[in-house]
């Protein structure tokens, strides 16, 4: 018990492990926990912009849904170059060559600078046309918009703090990762009250305050991550002689972050697709939704930080030339999934409803969101599984098998299977949540069978 909560401390303070030799339970315990907690602070962006928000009605609550629907094809973008970045860079750092890492790095963040910026002048001067084209009332867009434009607008935050994250985790630097969204939250934390509601000397912004809160305290996490890539004696350091454009690099980047992108994009448009499906039955189902949805996001994104732990594990295991080494770490990691996970649907198949009213007192709202919630739960194990094998595909470089899996269980499945019991069996938004659920579930099946071919060991990258 002692060494267990030594080891505890040590993965939240950091250290300097070899993660390519060891116990890989240890390397697991490691990697995950600061993972696991910079996925939970990430979710709580989300979590405390819809808290405060929801004081300002429904038709706030929706824009907050509909928007994040549209920033999806940000985070696709964001979460495929920081798989790109992901694979490249603990390659790198398990052949021991932290200088190629480094100038890895610099070439993602050139890239994700330069992919923000279409986004942010369509957010800018666009706002109010992209929130109706997703079927929400023009008078409701026309009095919401500007959160929608703040958030859009300062994507290039969002971007790096993803692409800028995957760095420090892929070399093995989790806890810094870590530290910086503790850093970011709190001043979101602190920030969205203040300006929401104009607390103190703040001006009173409305629902755009929760957005430039947002943006803000991820602004501020960027500078502190840039500050450690400079300054730090972590794992990985951009010196001036990795400031330079590497064609060659960033090439290799590009393409073996499409795949991600691509995956994360089919995956993500699924998600604006079943919100305009979901849009039909009015904004109490939308707003119920909605903060089902954020509730899932909770518990699901700490699994995503046991899923990153094994990535890194993968591609660094790969690059010391130790496959099978790199093929247990996936194994061990969903199964440690599947046991959090599990514990997690219990209590909300039992307890569904008290989580949603925690954003809300509306009776309808409150029984749609629980409905969701519940469904949505009977899945949590295959997701479990699904998580880990998806990124540790990514984390091998193969991108292209998730994005062929997602592009059959998510377009050619879900999103059908959604629109026949929602709309045409007359299940109406029960039906979203069960299409939902059996699309996760293929993903996960699916994945599995092929991950135990084993081809992603011969990955170059």
């Amino acid at each position: 018990m002692r060494r267990l909560w030594h080891d505890i401390v040590l993965a939240v303070r950091g250290s300097d492990e070899d993660f390519t030799a060891g116990g890989l339970g240890r390397a697991i315990l490691l990697l995950s926990i600061p993972m696991i907690l910079e996925m939970v602070l990430e979710s709580v962006f989300a979590v405390v912009d819809i808290f405060f928000v929801s004081r300002l009605g429904l038709g706030a609550v929706a824009t907050v849904g509909v928007s994040e629907s549209l920033l999806t094809l940000v985070y696709a973008v964001a979460v495929g170059f920081s798989m790109g970045t992901t694979a490249i860079v603990a390659r790198r750092i398990g052949e021991k060559r932290p200088d190629a890492a480094a100038v890895a790095a610099v070439q993602a963040i050139i890239v994700g600078i330069i992919a923000s910026l279409p986004v942010a002048l369509a957010g800018i001067f666009f706002a109010p046309r992209l929130l109706t084209l997703m079927g929400m009332a023009p008078e409701i867009a026309a009095a919401n918009y500007k959160y929608t434009a703040v958030l859009l607008g300062g994507n290039v935050v969002i971007m790096l703090l993803f692409i800028i994250n995957a760095v420090f985790r892929s070399a093995g630097d989790a806890a810094v990762a870590m530290r910086v969204l503790w850093l970011a939250n709190g001043i979101n934390i602190i920030l969205d009250p203040c300006l929401i509601f104009g607390w103190g000397p703040f001006p009173e912004l409305g629902i755009a305050g929760a957005a430039v809160a947002t943006t803000i305290g991820r602004g501020i996490g960027v500078l502190f991550q840039l500050v450690v890539l400079t300054r730090s004696k972590n794992r990985i350091r951009i010196t001036r002689r990795a400031l330079r454009i590497v064609p060659s690099v960033m090439l290799r980047l590009i393409r073996v972050s499409l795949g991600g992108i691509g995956q994360f994009i089919i995956s993500t448009s699924s998600w604006i697709g079943l919100m305009r499906i979901m849009a039909v039955f009015g904004s109490e189902a939308l707003a119920g939704y909605t903060i089902a949805v954020r509730v899932i996001m909770f518990t699901i994104l700490p699994s995503w930080g046991m899923a990153n732990a094994a990535a890194t594990l993968v591609g660094q295991n790969l690059g010391a030339n130790q496959p099978d080494r790199a093929e247990r770490s996936v194994w061990l990691s969903a199964a440690a999934n599947m046991v959090f996970l599990g514990l997690v649907a219990i209590v909300f198949i039992v307890e569904a409803e008290f989580f949603i009213r925690l954003f809300t007192g509306e009776a309808q709202v409150i029984a749609i969101g629980g409905d969701c919630l519940r469904i949505m739960s009977y899945g949590y194990l295959v997701y479990a599984l699904g998580m880990v094998i998806v990124q540790s595909f990514n984390g091998a470089g193969d991108t292209f098998t998730p994005t062929v899996i997602n592009l059959f269980c998510f377009w050619l499945f879900e999103l059908p299977l959604a629109y026949l019991l929602a709309l045409k069996l007359g299940l109406g938004a029960r039906g979203v949540f069960i299409a939902i659920v059996a699309a996760e579930t293929a993903m996960g099946v699916v994945g599995a069978v092929i991950f135990r071919r084993g081809r992603w060991k011969t990955r170059q990258v």
